[in-house]
């Protein structure tokens, strides 16, 4: 397994430090090569057991197999937890022969995530990062520099616009905050020196959506890149790589992580040579993911199409019971027909799946909202996260998106009041009926 690994792997110095790109060859065609020769000797002489059966895999299937394999000494069918900082080589001129050196650049059990994420993503290569906003500053700091413009959506994550306004901003870099909904916004505001558009959909936390094709050809007529933060979304419901973006960001605490353990971000490129460039950044900002973490999101992910499933189920069943409510003044969840965006939502998610989160207002305004969310029971939590399997409800204003300037936020739609849901996997009787007894208190 590891000398396959091995060889698979390309490594090279460049400007005195060490790059490590991950080959499509052992993410993709390795294992293709490998089955396909299984195949054709189980043919021969028949199956055997730990071959692979002939013919592709579907997505749950992958999300528990993918770049695993059964460790070669002991037969353990987890990918082992390597907590060494360092390596030992046979020599100086084998330096490196192993496949590696120090697990600020590479570690095996982080290189197995990366490798299960570029797959899952359909990917030539990913990076891992401690947490989302790694993964957001380093697809930015891997695509811009001083002069550069970049067009991001006017809504976001927090953290994502603050990072433009107050790092990057006082670098010497420009950004316009942009309507995402309707693609002609991004392509009047192109300007000659734009090299990246970032967008987010479904947005954090109003829940628009973006035309990823549309958007993603304005930034190739533009030589720009295009990177879609899709942690909302989820490769259950909608991989942008397959619809033409150069770059997706995944939160990793979010749903692939899914259980309020760990943090963890990504950023999967589609070619080769933007996965070099965003490796290179990570192996300067030394912000790559820690082998535990690893550890622990290459299993918490196998359940990630289980769960999704589910919170996209109950979701639709809080929506639907949220807008025939008389104290609820709106509802947005791209699940129900009243989502002003829900053709495009059709358009892109699969399967019917919207997934597990929304927003919602009620009579009273701010004041009534901040109220509901004082009052809500368990199994309802009052703080920040989402995507687990616990119910989360989330004051944006105060919590994710207080570090936006108030107009902003109040320009997109998130009031003191606003009500963001991140639904759970347990029944959506009990979470209804939490509801209930909350809004019949205001």
């Amino acid at each position: 397994y590891y000398r396959a690994r091995i060889q698979a792997e390309g490594y090279y110095r460049e400007e005195g430090l060490l790059r490590n790109v991950i080959m499509l060859s052992f993410r993709k065609q390795l294992p293709a090569v490998s089955r396909a020769l299984a195949s054709r000797q189980a043919r021969a002489q028949g199956t055997k057991s730990g071959t692979w059966v002939e013919g592709g895999s579907k997505l749950d299937t992958s999300l528990v197999h993918s770049a695993v394999s059964p460790e070669p000494k002991t037969g353990a069918i987890l990918t082992p937890l390597f907590l060494s900082t360092t390596f030992v080589q046979d020599s100086v001129e084998d330096y490196l022969a192993k496949g590696f050196s120090y697990s600020r650049t590479n570690n095996p059990t982080t290189s197995a995530l990366e490798a299960k994420l570029a797959e899952l993503e359909n990917g030539y290569g990913a990076c891992a990062f401690g947490t989302g906003m790694a993964a957001t500053t380093s697809a930015i700091s891997a695509t811009m520099k001083t002069g550069d413009h970049c067009v991001i959506s006017d809504c976001s994550y927090g953290g994502t616009n603050r990072s433009c306004r107050e790092f990057f901003t006082p670098l010497g870099m420009e950004f316009d905050f942009v309507d995402f909904r309707d693609p002609e916004n991004v392509k009047k505001a192109m300007k000659p020196n734009t090299k990246l558009i970032f967008s987010e959909t479904p947005a954090n936390p109003v829940l628009s959506l973006t035309d990823i094709e549309a958007i993603s050809k304005i930034a190739k007529d533009a030589g720009a890149k295009h990177v879609v933060d899709a942690t909302f979304a989820t490769p259950v419901i909608c991989r942008p790589l397959d619809h033409g973006a150069d770059m997706v960001i995944q939160s990793l605490t979010k749903y692939y992580e899914g259980h309020n353990i760990m943090t963890g971000g990504a950023v999967i490129s589609k070619d080769k040579e933007m996965a070099e460039k965003v490796k290179w950044v990570q192996n300067v900002h030394g912000n790559i993911i820690n082998p535990f973490a690893a550890y622990i999101i290459l299993q918490t992910s196998k359940t990630m199409g289980i769960r999704v499933r589910q919170q996209s189920k109950n979701a639709q069943a809080i929506a639907d019971f949220l807008e025939s409510h008389p104290k609820v003044t709106k509802v947005v969840y791209p699940g129900l027909a009243s989502h002003p965006q829900k053709a495009l939502a059709d358009k892109y998610h699969r399967d019917g799946l919207h997934g597990g989160m929304l927003w919602f207002d009620i009579v009273g305004g701010a004041d009534a909202g901040k109220k509901l969310m004082n009052v809500c029971q368990r199994p309802w939590s009052l703080c920040e996260n989402l995507g687990a399997t616990e119910s989360i409800i989330t004051a944006c204003a105060v919590m994710t998106h207080a570090n936006m300037l108030k107009e902003d936020r109040l320009k997109v739609g998130i009031t003191d009041g606003f009500i963001r849901v991140s639904c759970g996997i347990e029944d959506s009787d009990d979470l209804i009926r939490a509801l209930k007894v909350a809004l019949d208190q205001i």
